[in-house]
């Protein structure tokens, strides 16, 4: 059973505000965070559609709580691809930490995920490299990584290839940006670069013998600084490939990942996800890159039931998108998942509190998940099931008709 401590090294006022839930942080966070900054962690693209129903999108779930039941010891421990974890929550890759802890980025919350017992995934757009955050948890956070597929092949199998040989325990694919959405928060900013003296490390740390003699990727790596687009993001699309196919994931599976499970992220469709399972995935994530990519599409909660029932329990699903609340832990397990991740809230506890927020923001969590276990009669996340939640009977919800259909 893991034991559910609540750190007290977090004060629970800041900039006058108290905090007492996730999205508290997200408020202090606007308080003191540079306007240009703020929105460019808390925006999504063109009318923020999809952005603003990851969240709204749990209210339309409702839960179905069982009575009666013995709850005198409720455990939140769950197992991905034979790894422990504390809890079903886990950080999901994001880059550039740096912008909220610029003097230990991506290597806090890393080992926030470690004293907590849970998983941390690093951005192949991280501030600090493979190595630096393998050396700053020292083993005591299980790492994966996440990749892109790139124009040049072989720049993606070395940085995939220095994860593992750093230790990392798997890896997630991100499938869903081949193109970045338009995110006009930015673009009204000015924000259309890096600030300096960030760099995405992992880049600029890749060199190999065939950049030495003819610098083959100087000019993709120096379009990632450049500002040449209205906002940022834009700018770094310019070094992914253009033309993936499902052939991607076998050659990547093949070349690296035949001993480490390789998930795909950014699935929202029964098709896709059978696709990615016929090309060797061993698991699935769920996710619209945080309303970051495709306005409109659905929200990560709603697209789950078609993609765990697609899938049949062949491979682990994951999610992302939305997740503030135990309660949407628990509705999201109930639906399909078997653990799920948080970005932007990492982001806001950082900037309010560095590493200790990022713990007290997975506590929080874990204390909400297991006192919703308890009143809806679950002692483990085993005994989590679909029967747990339902749609509103009025059918409520933009999507109801169309969820029902794909029950």
């Amino acid at each position: 059973m893991s034991e559910i401590v609540i750190s007290l090294n977090i004060p629970n006022e800041v900039a006058g505000i108290k905090i007492y839930n996730v999205n508290d942080y997200q408020t202090v966070a606007r308080e003191i965070l540079p306007k240009p900054l703020y929105e460019y962690l808390a925006s999504g693209t063109d009318d923020e559609q999809t952005l603003a129903e990851n969240e709204s999108a749990f209210k339309s779930w409702y839960l179905r709580p069982r009575v009666m039941r013995p709850v005198g010891a409720i455990s939140t421990e769950t197992t991905l691809f034979g790894q422990r974890l504390s809890m079903p929550v886990f950080i999901s890759p994001a880059g550039v930490h740096e912008l909220c802890d610029e003097i230990h980025g991506e290597c806090a919350a890393a080992r926030a995920c470690g004293e907590v017992g849970t998983l941390f995934a690093l951005s192949q757009h991280s501030t600090r490299s493979i190595e630096d955050v393998a050396t700053a948890t020292n083993g005591r956070t299980k790492l994966w990584y996440q990749s892109y597929i790139l124009k040049d092949r072989e720049m993606t199998l070395r940085l995939v290839k220095r994860a593992i040989n750093a230790g990392y325990k798997g890896v997630f694919l991100t499938v869903d940006s081949v193109r970045f959405g338009f995110r006009e928060a930015d673009a009204r900013n000015g924000w259309n670069a890096l600030p300096e003296p960030l760099r995405l490390v992992n880049y600029d740390e890749d060199v190999s013998q065939k950049d030495k003699q003819t610098d083959s990727n100087t000019i993709n790596k120096s379009k990632i600084y450049s500002g040449e687009e209205d906002a940022w993001d834009q700018n770094t699309e310019q070094i992914f490939e253009q033309n993936p196919t499902w052939d991607d994931v076998r050659w990547l599976k093949n070349e690296c990942c035949r001993d480490i499970p390789l998930v795909i992220k950014g699935i929202l469709t029964a098709e896709d996800a059978i696709e990615a399972v016929s090309a060797g995935a061993d698991g699935i994530m769920v996710s619209n890159h945080g309303g970051r990519a495709l306005d409109g599409a659905l929200a990560a909660i709603d697209a789950l039931p078609e993609v765990a029932k697609a899938v049949e329990n062949r491979v682990p699903i994951l999610l992302d998108g939305g997740i503030r609340r135990g309660t949407d832990v628990l509705k999201a397990l109930a639906l399909g998942a078997t653990a799920v991740g948080i970005g932007k809230p990492v982001f806001f506890a950082l900037a309010v509190g560095g590493e200790n927020a990022v713990a007290n923001v997975l506590r929080m969590l874990q204390k909400e998940t297991e006192a919703a276990m308890a009143i809806c009669g679950c002692q483990t996340v085993g005994d989590i099931k679909r029967t747990l939640v339902t749609r509103h009977p009025s059918g409520a919800g933009r999507v109801a008709k169309y969820i029902r259909s794909n029950l």
